[in-house]
């Protein structure tokens, strides 16, 4: 097997991105994210790594290890502008591109070696033309499948020094004659698939690490895991990944949600929060052209406990009034007397060619869907705050929520309208 799977994994993505938006915070410690008690880190620069900061680290604890810690909410859309420029560069290489996230991608390069040289050479000229055009580094893992150089590129990243980024040359190779020398002792936990749970069940057979697990048999792990977990893991222990690139992959749910910076007690105005959500997912449902048959709602108590609910219609749609009803109707059947910490909605089981049953006379879903048709042309022309549901209209004027806002958690000046 030839080494000509890439994954390329850019550094620090959003961190980044902002340190190019304001130069004078460079070599500072920054991270984006939530700024508020309740918010998250989205990214963090390697100056902030160095005091223990990681994704995901929630912001109140990252301020208590570093008192100098710069925060920046974060700008999503440009994020995503940045993205596909990146993706643009990408496919200048090979048509064979698959990203997984706004800062990472998949190449399978098989195809494209006479044109552009070897793997190595290939991973070079990608970080360097990213670098050239849009000043930002990335690293990139060179392999046999994706499994591989998935963890080839982490292997590739920056290392995190007493004052900033120790940077290698941001490529490794790994051929298919160093898969078991490289996968032994890597800890279990960085095979896909094996977080705290996983990885508990695999401790109590003694396993350690994925040398040890890729001497267990794949009937001890199907026994002990599951057919599919545990056929999944034997695999990737031995580093077989057959996975090929998939370069359109189809979104399989659209959903927005939100943590408030303090938990909503109030009925009406967690109805009002709810309209706002439904608004934005279904915004970006007509956008995409197509309409769902299910309506989820998500809610997550002061306590952590999280609630689900779902309904699905007889009719595939895309009326934020039917979706609205819907999800009134799951959250009246929630009790909502401890409060809500989160609360998310989001739509599944979509269907773009999905027929209307004619009726006789005036049908109210046609005079719903003409009259929500105007609304959108309304928001194309004049923007997504010029019109919309009354209940989302505040001192501030219309507060419209969209994909990315409040993304990781709520920042510290964030106030409901009342």
């Amino acid at each position: 097997m030839t080494s000509s799977m890439l994954h390329v994994d850019m550094d620090a993505f959003f961190a980044s991105v902002e340190l190019l938006r304001n130069p004078e915070l460079i070599g500072k410690p920054v991270v984006v994210g939530g700024t508020g008690n309740r918010g998250v880190v989205a990214a963090a620069s390697y100056e902030a790594r160095s005091f223990g900061i990681y994704s995901a680290m929630p912001s109140r604890r990252a301020r208590r290890l570093c008192k100098d810690l710069i925060f920046i909410s974060g700008d999503y859309e440009y994020y995503v502008q940045v993205s596909r420029r990146i993706m643009t560069i990408l496919q200048s290489f090979t048509p064979l591109v698959e990203p997984l996230s706004l800062d990472e991608a998949f190449l399978d390069i098989g195809g494209v070696r006479r044109i552009h040289g070897t793997p190595e050479a290939v991973a070079h000229k990608i970080r360097n033309t990213i670098f050239d055009k849009e000043g930002l580094r990335c690293s990139v893992g060179v392999s046999v499948n994706k499994f591989l150089s998935k963890l080839a590129s982490e292997h590739a990243k920056p290392k995190v020094g007493e004052n900033g980024p120790i940077y290698g040359d941001g490529v490794f190779i790994l051929e298919q004659a160093e898969v078991e020398n490289f996968l032994d002792p890597l800890p279990i936990n960085a095979i896909w698939g094996v977080g705290p749970k996983t990885r508990k069940k695999l401790n109590d057979l003694g396993i350690e690490t994925v040398g040890e697990l890729g001497r267990v048999s794949e009937g001890t792990l199907v026994s002990k895991l599951g057919e599919a977990a545990g056929k999944q893991l034997w695999r990737l222990a031995r580093g077989i990944d057959n996975r090929e690139v998939t370069i359109e992959r189809e979104a399989k749910s659209i959903g927005h949600e939100e943590t408030f910076s303090h938990d909503l007690k109030n009925k009406d105005e967690i109805e009002r929060e709810l309209v706002h959500l439904v608004d934005a997912v279904v915004w970006r449902l007509r956008k995409s052209d197509q309409k769902c048959r299910t309506i989820s709602l998500k809610v997550r108590y002061p306590d952590f406990t999280t609630l689900s609910r779902s309904y699905t219609f007889s009719q595939a749609t895309a009326l934020s009034s039917q979706m609205i009803e819907e999800a009134k109707t799951l959250l009246n059947g929630l009790d909502l007397t401890p409060g809500i910490r989160l609360l998310g909605v989001a739509v599944t089981n979509f269907d773009r060619d999905a027929t209307q049953q004619l009726k006789l006379g005036e049908d109210p879903v046609s005079v719903w869907e003409n009259m929500e048709g105007a609304v959108e042309s309304v928001r194309d022309r004049f923007g997504v705050s010029s019109i919309g549901p009354a209940s989302m209209l505040g001192s501030r004027g219309m507060r419209v929520k969209r994909k990315g806002e409040q993304q990781w958690g709520p920042d510290k000046d964030v106030q409901l309208e009342k």
